[in-house]
């Protein structure tokens, strides 16, 4: 019986981050449960295309933009569920169990995994608590993974071609349909450090509130990407 799972990881400019989101994977693969890995570039200037080769991925191209290059990572697959994972998300132990778990039992909804940075502090365990707050409340981000069935996807549109807040979008779809996995996702928490816990946090949210008014993605993205 053929593996049941394909993992989609969009990737711009990711080489120095692909290695490790595989590494991860690893448990998947060897449980017999991983189908493929689709790499969707978004017009990587670095060694993204190479690296993602080198691990045996599907690599599509095209323009960037992280829902365009979502949906063409979905439709290069051909299993019966999917994995949206970002690349700079490490997915735990125990996830094979949760996902599998998952599929046995909640066919008809999507998933997605508890978050935590790879930092240690009273910030990240904070901000990741609001995220899992969040996420039970209906509206999981793209770095928390995205469990789903392909028909289940199709149904309520596919993932939306958007620069910006397509999982925010999708979760709005899902709406009723979503429901936490028993494993963690690990994301670096390099915007974070970069850019100041409590500041990155308030331009999330903020960013998220004006998503919510009516500001066109596009225009959200690139402000978003200036900054």
């Amino acid at each position: 019986m053929p593996a049941p799972l394909t993992i989609v990881i969009p990737t711009l400019n990711a080489g120095a981050a692909l290695g490790g989101c595989a590494q991860a994977l690893m448990a998947g693969l060897q449980a017999g449960l991983i189908r493929g890995m689709v790499v969707s570039d978004g017009g990587s200037c670095d060694e993204t295309v190479a690296v993602a080769e080198a691990l045996g991925a599907v690599v599509v191209t095209g323009a960037p933009g992280r829902g365009g290059q979502i949906a063409r990572g979905v439709a290069a697959g051909n299993s019966d569920w999917v994995l949206i994972l970002h690349v700079d998300t490490w997915l735990g132990d125990g996830w094979v169990a949760a996902v599998e778990a998952h599929m046995a039992a909640h066919p008809d909804c999507a998933g997605w995994f508890r978050l935590a940075f790879r930092a240690r502090g009273f910030a990240p365990g904070f901000v990741a608590g609001w995220a899992n707050l969040r996420a039970r409340a209906g509206l999981p981000y793209g770095d928390q993974g995205l469990l789903i069935r392909r028909d289940l996807l199709a149904s309520v549109g596919g993932v939306p071609d958007l620069p910006l807040m397509e999982d925010v979008a999708l979760a709005r779809a899902l709406s009723g349909r979503l429901r936490g996995l028993g494993a963690v996702a690990h994301t670096s928490a390099e915007r974070y450090t970069t850019g100041g816990w409590l500041r990155r946090g308030a331009r999330n949210l903020w960013t998220l509130a004006r998503y919510f008014a009516g500001v066109p993605p596009e225009r959200l993205a690139r402000g978003y990407h200036r900054r």
